[in-house]
């Protein structure tokens, strides 16, 4: 692994003792196995607590109707932030709102559940593929002032 960047612009990407700073929110259970939960930038802060988006897109994706989701936090006047989930549907696939969150909520405590669920036709992605959740964080931007 690198031990700096390039001339050292980047300095505080690494840790004292020289780890690198990924942005990755990892656990490590009591068999040493590391699974990677979010990325520090995407997980969600709400009323204290954190919310994973990874885990309630994977979830989401796992119902029958959806094509894909993608959860991101938008911020809220009580709660700092709340999820709100972003769903493709299948071709034919109908799925609404209260179904989709009666799905989510065996697997998951209630305050996880998203409060808002919007159907849109496409997900932006970056160039290499990914969600590109900045892009709809931008277009829900003060979704709950507008509520």
């Amino acid at each position: 692994m690198a031990s700096a960047y390039y001339k050292n612009e980047h300095a505080d990407r690494f840790t004292p003792d020289g780890w690198f700073k990924t942005g990755d929110i990892a656990t490590i259970d009591e068999c040493g196995t590391i699974a990677i939960q979010d990325r520090l930038k995407d997980v969600i802060k709400s009323g204290g607590e954190w919310i994973s988006s990874v885990a309630l897109e994977n979830a989401l994706m796992g119902h029958p109707a959806v094509a894909e989701a993608a959860v991101v936090a938008i911020a809220h006047p009580k709660w700092c932030e709340r999820p709100l989930a972003a769903v493709v549907l299948k071709s034919g696939g109908s799925a609404t709102a209260e179904e989709l969150r009666a799905f989510l909520a065996p697997q998951f405590p209630k305050f996880w559940l998203p409060d808002a669920f919007e159907f849109i036709d496409t997900i932006p992605r970056t160039a290499a593929g990914k969600f590109l959740k900045s892009a709809l964080r931008e277009r829900f931007k003060g979704y709950w002032a507008a509520a």
